[in-house]
């Protein structure tokens, strides 16, 4: 375990986001019998109130908005052991620029004042878009949501673009302070209601306190659909109509007569307080991202890149590490890459970069992914270096300014690694290249190992797959993030150090299969498709294929360089082949893998990967033999690999 406790004890003497917090100001008033102190944070209004004793782990609740409305509630939860926090961001609708107020305040509040890391939000009226909006993007560090009328939907209120009344002030100014024209904000997709699967992943219950006659948010358009949605995606959600008492303001203002029930429902989700893990202890900084942040800004464009396979591929941490940068660089253009393709590690990466990054040179910032499949595809310790390394150094040839961030995702393998004091082989290579090249890494599967030890959840229900379920994105995000929000000291380009492996695929690419000399019985298809059922991955359909499946068959390729191989379809008519290597002898090779049934896998083999620089000829033949269910002998070449 002591690459875990060197990455805690590294990360840990980082600063923390909350140490550049302004605090002025700070005034001790009173509050309904209890202390409060009054300050200025970071230029906005700001309070805490402090409960006479406060309870074991300090809980507390975050009121979102109009933090002098219906205070009986708070009342009752100070006299129970509660804090209770508020800062005032105004007319801000719950915007991304809010949201970063709010993060600063809540790092604050949970370091240096000791809060509880999950509080509960209070939400009245528009302090809906307020509460949502944080919530979504932190679901955990949330215990639970109360909410009273809130706004759900910017067309309802304050657009007033359904049956409720709105409010064209408002309107104009969400309008300005979001950025939109009418058609944008129409068409806003991320309103309280929308995108709630991470919320609702993460068990945090919601309550919505409403009255039926309010025509200023229509429960019909606002908390209706939310719960609806929230409900369908697993969520825990109870409505409570107010029935009884004068309803004013067109319905809006109603009166609560039992707070204490609500204090209640507060209590049930908070109590025991949790204490989770940290979130720092799982990266390191190095270098950080200085140079890629400082592009941003300054320059005002960006590209980031995303290499990896199919935890990559698919939607989650990715499009959430992307809003992130959206809207903390505000302005900046920002172009997205998704290079993760599914099933692929680093080999095919070393290989593949330069094909699946054409602008390699352009790029400011590249997220490389690769532990899990590294060991689903097993492959070798060695020769993970060589790729890791050859990945790093091909990147930083190509643009020596360019930031990138190693990545180690958690697969059953690793954890059992952990379980048993190991520290698996691929997180060992991806620390030990990041140490090297002083890049930024972050030890997700040691993360989730020791989360899942310390029964914070569990990997079946709540995790259930390496791919991972909506609670495991925002597992994954929430580390990330932490990783995204510290910034290093400025650091200009430096030259790339000695390489740690003799043989490192640094210029690593693909060879076209046409450079290769067929002989009887290949053929080449310029637009591949399966004639079976078999399934395909994304770029690994209607291209240039070679292919052979008579016994026999034998092609050869002259070319230059360390290393060669080939990318091959691997689907359920794989044979075996066999390869000689400048008259060496021949050795076999069977192309079926244990995915090969239904799928014509993407499937990276190398020859050779330590040869003498220079000009060498590789010969292959399909072999006699079959070792698959369908006696076949088939080898599709999509493309051959060379490192010159």
């Amino acid at each position: 375990m002591r690459i875990l406790l060197r990455l805690i004890l590294v990360a840990c003497c980082l600063l923390p986001v909350a140490a550049a917090a302004q605090v002025t100001g700070s005034q001790t008033l009173s509050w309904k019998g209890f202390e409060k102190n009054a300050f200025t944070f970071n230029g906005s209004p700001a309070w805490v109130v402090k409960p006479h004793r406060a309870l074991p782990g300090n809980p507390w609740i975050w009121r979102a908005y109009f933090p002098d409305w219906h205070t009986d509630m708070d009342s009752i939860l100070l006299q129970r052991g509660f804090h209770i926090a508020y800062i005032h961001v105004r007319d801000r609708y719950g915007d991304p620029a809010a949201m970063q107020i709010w993060d600063h305040f809540y790092a604050y509040l949970t370091t240096q004042r000791a809060l509880a890391a999950r509080p509960a939000l209070e939400a009245v009226s528009r302090g809906g878009l307020y509460a949502y909006a944080w919530a979504k993007r932190n679901p955990l560090k949330v215990s639970c949501i109360y909410a009273e009328a809130p706004v759900c939907d910017v067309k309802s209120w304050p657009g007033g673009k359904g049956a409720g009344k709105g409010d064209s002030a408002c309107w104009k100014q969400l309008l300005n302070v979001y950025g939109f024209r009418e058609e944008q904000a129409l068409a806003f997709k991320d309103n309280p209601a929308d995108n709630l699967e991470g919320l609702a992943a993460c068990h945090v219950p919601v309550l919505h306190v409403i009255s039926l006659k309010d025509e200023i948010v229509p429960p019909a358009e606002n908390t209706l659909p939310l719960v609806q949605q929230y409900i369908r995606l697993g969520g825990s959600a109870t409505v409570h109509p107010v029935k009884e008492g004068p309803q004013t303001l067109s319905g809006h203002h109603f009166p609560i007569t039992h707070p204490e029930r609500f204090a209640d429902f507060i209590c049930t989700y908070t109590l025991p307080v949790a204490t989770p893990l940290p979130d720092t202890g799982w990266f390191v900084l190095r270098n950080g991202l200085t140079r890629a942040y400082t592009r941003f800004r300054e320059q005002k464009t960006g590209t980031v890149a995303f290499l990896g396979g199919s935890i990559t591929h698919n939607g989650g941490w990715r499009d959430k590490v992307s809003q992130y940068l959206r809207e903390h660089f505000p302005g900046t253009a920002f172009r997205f890459i998704n290079a993760g393709i599914p099933s692929l590690g680093s080999l095919p990466h070393a290989f593949r970069l330069g094909h699946d990054l054409p602008e390699l040179d352009k790029t400011d910032l590249l997220f490389v992914e690769a532990a899990v499949n590294d060991r689903v595809n097993q492959l070798d310790s060695a020769i993970q270096l060589q790729t890791l390394e050859g990945i790093i150094r091909h990147a930083r040839r190509s643009n020596p300014a360019m930031d990138i961030v190693m990545m180690s995702f958690a697969d059953p393998e690793k954890l059992e690694d952990y379980a048993g004091g190991r520290i698996p082989a691929e997180v060992s290579n991806h620390e030990r290249i990041a140490a090297h090249y002083r890049l930024p890494s972050v030890n997700l599967a040691a993360e989730i190992a020791e989360r899942i030890n310390a029964r914070e959840f569990s990997w079946v229900d709540d995790f259930e797959d390496l791919h991972p379920a909506p609670f495991g994105q925002e597992m994954y995000f929430k580390t990330i993030k932490a990783l995204l929000a510290k910034e290093s000291k400025p650091s200009p380009p430096q030259p790339l150090p000695a390489p740690l492996t003799r043989y490192s695929f640094d210029k690593g690419r693909y060879l076209a299969v046409t450079a290769a000399r067929p002989e009887k019985g290949w053929r080449l298809h310029n637009d591949w498709s399966p004639a079976d059922q078999a399934g395909t991955r994304p770029g690994f359909v209607h291209i240039p294929v070679l292919s052979a499946d008579t016994p026999g068959a034998v092609l050869t390729l002259p070319f230059n360089g360390t290393a060669v191989g080939m990318a091959i379809l691997s689907g359920p008519d794989a044979g075996v082949v066999e390869y000689s290597i400048d008259q060496s002898p021949y050795r076999e090779l069977n192309l079926y893998t244990r995915w090969s049934k239904r799928l014509h896998l993407p499937w990276y083999v190398l020859f050779a990967g330590k040869l003498k620089p220079g000009r060498h000829i590789l010969r292959l033949r399909i072999s006699e033999k079959s070792r698959n269910d369908n006696n076949a002998h088939a080898c599709r070449i999509a493309y051959f690999l060379v490192n010159d």
